[in-house]
């Protein structure tokens, strides 16, 4: 039987070393929020898959449609012979979103893919080329989602030159208390300086940013930017990749600032952890490429889109929406009281969150970020069975992506051992100090 050290050893043969692990744990199945490697040690996930198993791992009913469409067609190209599962999917996820109107959906393949088609039907739409992004933003790893991303190492050492007419914006600083009025002003002085607003295709955020931090966007900032898009005809593309099906306590993060996009992006947990992406919005806007234009071979598989179909069924029946209220209260519950009644309850500072995409920060004892502490605490919260993700610009966030599907019990350990794992990496950390 492998090992994890001699399969970690095969990797590091193999496999390029820009593809980076979190652990050398290597996974052999898993149900719901539980992983078992290859050793045979159970561990508790609170990662997801970075986000893609709001439905948890293996769902009955996601695997059961999976294999029935496996029986069925397993590719075919939608280019060539189309297929009911696309259309019926597209359907659902056009009566979905938050756009009022005539709405259409494309599918592709990753998350990365849906940022650049959403590009290309923007521009297309608008005949302007300008995209404007933001600080600490993530679209992907192409040459144009490494381009928007809002943050350079580790996504875009090496890469360049990266593809021109991208302008980036200060995030909204939530030091600042200020509802993004600073930000708004750096982007009016951008149309002033580099830009002019008439030359801007587009502008993408994420309404609460994955890798930058879970930050979530001031509502009022969302709607000024909704305004300024409307004002000037520029295409709002809202990027809710990370934050889409159910994670923040509503389908879409967006219905939080009671606002319409008019683009969205979504992949992750749209198929339960089979590769598939959607582009969804306006008709009028989605119909701006010429036939030939978009698509992609393996995009909107059928696999992918039978597994999506079940996804949100499962969603309905087991209401992963309110269910994702429930586990964020309870996440920002055990984080409170564990920075109230531990010693080292002062090197958890912010705690925050929108319904279940909820994280919090590790910092020194001045108060200044700790990326040092947070990266032994992802690393030994491995050791002691728990799947743990970091993430922001500074490195030192803890964030909490555990399915919509685990049960409060497996809830309940998870923290604890994330409160041993804490205690255990700030003991360590004053020994060696």
């Amino acid at each position: 039987m492998p090992t994890n050290a001699s399969l970690h050893q095969r990797r590091n043969a193999a496999v390029p070393r820009g593809v980076g692990n979190a652990y050398g744990i290597y996974a052999q199945r898993a149900s719901n929020a539980e992983i078992t490697d290859e050793e045979g040690k159970r561990l508790i996930d609170f990662a997801g898959g970075i986000a893609v198993l709001n439905t948890g791992h293996c769902h009955p009913k996601i695997v059961a449609a999976v294999k029935e469409q496996v029986d069925k067609l397993s590719h075919a190209c939608f280019q060539v012979t189309p297929y009911e599962t696309y259309i019926r999917l597209a359907e659902r996820l056009n009566d979905l979103v938050p756009i009022s109107g005539n709405t259409k959906t494309i599918f592709l393949t990753t998350g990365a893919e849906a940022v650049e088609n959403a590009v290309k039907i923007a521009r297309a739409h608008t005949k302007r080329a300008a995209v404007i992004a933001f600080s600490g933003a993530f679209h992907g790893r192409t040459m144009l989602g490494m381009a928007l991303t809002g943050k350079y190492a580790p996504y875009k050492v090496g890469f360049g030159p990266f593809p021109t007419d991208i302008y980036h914006v200060p995030f909204p600083d939530p030091a600042l208390k200020d509802n993004g009025a600073a930000s708004l002003k750096a982007l009016d002085t951008l149309f002033k300086a580099d830009v002019g607003p008439d030359n801007v295709a587009a502008i993408i955020i994420e309404p609460v940013q994955g890798e930058g931090g879970f930050n979530v966007v001031p509502f009022d900032f969302l709607r000024a930017l909704r305004d300024i898009c409307t004002k000037h005809g520029i295409v709002f593309i809202v990027d809710e990749i990370q934050t889409g099906f159910a994670r923040t306590g509503k389908m879409f993060a967006i219905e939080h600032a009671g606002i319409e996009p008019d683009l969205m992006t979504m992949a992750k947990s749209l198929a339960g952890g089979f590769p598939l992406s959607a582009v969804t919005g306006r008709a009028e806007i989605m119909d701006a490429p010429a036939p030939g234009g978009l698509g992609g071979t393996y995009a909107g598989s059928p696999i992918g889109c039978a597994a999506a179909n079940a996804v949100l069924d499962v969603m309905e029946e087991e209401k992963l929406v309110e269910r994702a209220n429930v586990i964020g209260k309870k996440m920002i519950d055990r984080l409170s009281d564990m920075k109230r009644r531990n010693t080292f309850g002062n090197r958890i500072g912010d705690i925050r969150g929108l319904g279940a995409m909820v994280a919090c920060e590790l910092v020194k004892a001045d108060g200044s970020p700790d990326a040092d502490l947070t990266k032994a605490v992802t690393a030994k919260a491995g050791e002691n069975g728990l799947v743990l993700l970091s993430c922001g610009v500074n490195g030192n966030v803890l964030r909490f992506l555990m399915p919509l599907t685990a049960p409060d019990a497996i809830i309940d350990e998870g923290f604890s051992l994330l409160e041993k794992t804490i205690g255990q990496a700030v003991e360590a950390g004053a020994k060696v100090a």
